[in-house]
Parts: C-alpha cells; structure tokens; sequence
C-alpha cells in the first residue's frame, strides 16, 4: 500500500463517511437487498441518487412503512447521518466551539436553529424527544432518550483533536439525543479505531487493539464481525458462493427483532448498535486489502440496505483514513452537494489548516 500523509487519512476518514452516507440516499432504509440491485440495473451503485430513486420514490422502512425518508433531498445530499457530521464540522469550524474539551451546551444553539428551519432530512425519534428536552430546560447531562441505534456524528473531530481521548470524549458528547451504553460505546470504539488508523494501524490491527480495552458487549461484537468476514473471503464457504453474500452476512448475525408495527426485522440491517457495529466491522475487514477498497465496500455496504446510512459513517471513516481520501473516486467527491461548502468549513479546521 502507498503510504498516506496525516492530512490525506483525515479527509479520507471526513469524506468516506460523508461520500458512503451520500451513496445510501437512494436506498436508505429499503430492506430488500435484491430490490435495490435490480433498481440499480443488476450492479453495483455507481452515482449518487435521491431518496427511493430507481425504486418508485420511496424505500420499505420495515416497521415505518413506505415512504419517501429524506423529503428535502437530492442527489448529492446526505441522509440525516452526513447532516449531523456536517452540523459538527460547522460548529468546530466557528468561532462557537470553545477551546478544549467539546461542550455540547455550545452546540445546542446552532443545533435547535438548523433543526428548525428545514432539516430535511429523516428526523429519528430520538433527535425529536431530546428537543422537546431542550425547549423544557433539561440540564444537558440528562438529554437523550434510551435508543441503541447507533448515531456517528464526530467526523470532524479528527481534524480538530489529535488526542485519542479527547476524540473519544466528543464521539460521546455529540450523541447527545442518546444515552443508551450500547450506542455511546460503539461512537466511541469506532473513534477510536479511526484516530489510531490516521496514526498508522491496519484497520484490522486497531479493530482488535481498540477492541479488548472496551467493554465485553464491544468485544462480543467485534467477533462476530470478524469471524463473519473471514467466513465471507473464504473461497471453500458456502456464503462465498452466494450472489447477495454481503446481504445475508449482514442478517445472518442478528436475533429476529419484531418491532410491533408491520413485521418483524432482522437487527442486522436496522439501526441498533447490536447489528449496526458488527456489520461495519464486516464491511472494512472483507474490503480492507483491496487497492480500490474503500470505493467498493462504500457501494456494497449501500446496496445491502436497511440502515446502511449508519453503517456508511463507520466503514467509511475508518477505511477512509486508511486510504486518503484521495482514494475516493473523484466524481463522487465533486458531485457531491456540499462539496465546496465542506472544503472551505475542513480547511478551518487545526489539523487541516
């Protein structure tokens, strides 16, 4: 592999987030993996598309229904995943953010604005209640409801502390509509995998060190992702040999979750931590060791579908940071929405500058 300057590895992890949550637009919670192939004329993704694009407007969110999730957007926009990445990265970028340890309290203000004139985007329950906290006074070391879904939305961060702890610690403080264990911990773990890549692991090596100082529902975690994609790349398994493998990798390692609205789901391909982290891990360990792996785990982790927004953060951050994002295709990066907007907010950032 050529080696990558520090400052290519943090727009790498910036934009590999950014670009695979891009990618997930169009298929943004639709559950069924062989719908969205054939949408896409039986291959892979290979440009952006507005939400339920190719699929008659509108995804299957299994136990939401069908409908159109992103109504404000367009092709080269970001779900509600890339927005709340974007809102960070412009909160650190201003004069707002006050030095040292990230306070969430100065973010609040900026946050409140943007969720009140036009999102756009999907608004999770957990993002409504915590606002109606909010307009209530709550202290802001009780704001956040109890959902598991994972939430990544400290991307920029790594171009703003270049001190694992501290990365961390505002992985943690910007889920702030969550206060569910799970959830902060699978922010944090995947921070700090992405801070130790920049810094020059294999993701796989940083995977497994960051792994054994967290908690056993992480470690349990990561097993299974790694054990999964090592079943995946082995020629001689039967999941080898399957057309949709990475679909029924991802289902395979999750309990039946019946959600009480319309059908049960598996966990796997939906928003809790439980499925969510595992199935990134999945994604960045199959794809690490291939010259073009960053772009074709960002299109193969969209084509499976469910909420592959959420794991598009994860597995483009880290892969991102080992790659550069010079590794990204180029007509992805400038078809993007916010491109320039983006480059300008980045090159602000201490790291960046």
């Amino acid at each position: 592999m050529t080696t990558i300057d520090k400052k290519d590895a943090i727009r790498g992890a910036f934009y590999g987030g950014i670009v695979g949550d891009a990618l997930c637009l169009g298929s943004h919670y639709e559950y069924d993996a062989q719908k969205i192939y054939a949408a896409y004329g039986d291959k892979p993704i290979e440009k952006f598309m507005s939400p339920g694009e190719m699929m008659g407007g509108s995804t299957h969110g299994i136990g939401w229904g069908e409908r159109n999730y992103h109504p404000g957007k367009k092709a080269g926009g970001t779900t509600d995943y890339g927005d709340y990445n974007i809102l960070v990265l412009e909160h650190l970028a201003s004069s707002n953010a006050p030095e040292g340890a990230f306070d969430v309290q100065a973010l609040l203000p900026h946050w409140m604005n943007r969720f009140e004139h036009g999102w756009g985007s999907w608004i999770c329950t957990m993002t409504k209640e915590t606002y109606a906290q909010v307009k209530q006074n709550m202290p802001v070391q009780y704001l956040g409801g109890h959902s598991n879904a994972m939430a990544i939305r400290h991307l920029a961060a790594h171009a703003y502390y270049d001190n694992e702890e501290a990365i961390a610690d505002t992985a943690r403080k910007v889920m702030f509509t969550h206060k569910n264990e799970e959830a902060l911990s699978g922010g944090e773990f995947f921070a700090r995998v992405t801070h130790r890549v920049i810094n020059g692991e294999k993701p796989s090596e940083a995977i497994e060190n960051v792994a054994v100082t967290m908690s056993s529902f992480i470690q349990g975690k990561v097993a299974q992702g790694i054990e999964k994609a090592k079943e995946s790349m082995d020629s001689n398994s039967a999941l080898s040999k399957e057309q949709f493998a990475d679909d029924l990798a991802i289902t395979s390692m999750a309990r039946l979750w019946d959600v009480g609205r319309s059908e049960p789901i598996r966990v796997g391909k939906a928003s809790p931590t439980e499925g969510t982290l595992p199935g990134a891990i999945y994604f960045i360990l199959k794809y690490q060791d291939e010259e073009n792996g960053l772009n074709r785990a960002l299109q193969a982790n969209a084509m499976v579908g469910g909420d592959n927004a959420s794991r598009s953060i994860a597995i483009g951050m880290v892969l991102g940071a080992y790659r550069g994002a010079s590794a990204l295709r180029e007509s992805w990066l400038e078809s993007l929405t916010q491109y320039q907007y983006i480059e300008s907010l980045l090159n602000e950032l201490p790291l960046l500058k």
